[in-house]
């Protein structure tokens, strides 16, 4: 028995690389801007470098702690890194975890 495929009809694979591309393009075009604002015109070596990874990350910890209801565990987890490595740089980029007091 074969399989045949209608026309346009695409391998999950390619699909998948498709949104992936999709996604950089957009993310692309969002830094050239923040590195457009954030940019320094002036004989001092630039951070933007520095300044854009840590608004990413800041952004990234936010999401990981709101989807988890702001336990650490299940936010690392979400990140794909290890807890303590999550709380330190929670603490160096000066992210406060706050509970939720679900208790009545």
């Amino acid at each position: 028995m074969s399989v045949t495929r209608r026309a346009g009809a695409r391998p999950a694979a390619s699909v998948e690389e498709s949104c992936a591309a999709a996604v950089e393009e957009i993310l692309e075009k969002k830094l050239d801007d923040l590195a457009t604002v954030l940019s320094h015109s002036g004989n001092g070596k630039s951070k933007l470098h520095e300044e854009v990874m840590s608004m990413v990350e800041k952004g990234l910890f936010r999401i990981a702690l709101r989807r988890s209801s702001n336990v650490k565990t299940a936010a690392a987890a979400f990140l794909g890194i290890n807890r303590n490595t999550f709380t330190d740089k929670m603490s160096k980029l000066g992210i406060q975890c706050e509970k939720s007091n679900s208790v009545k």
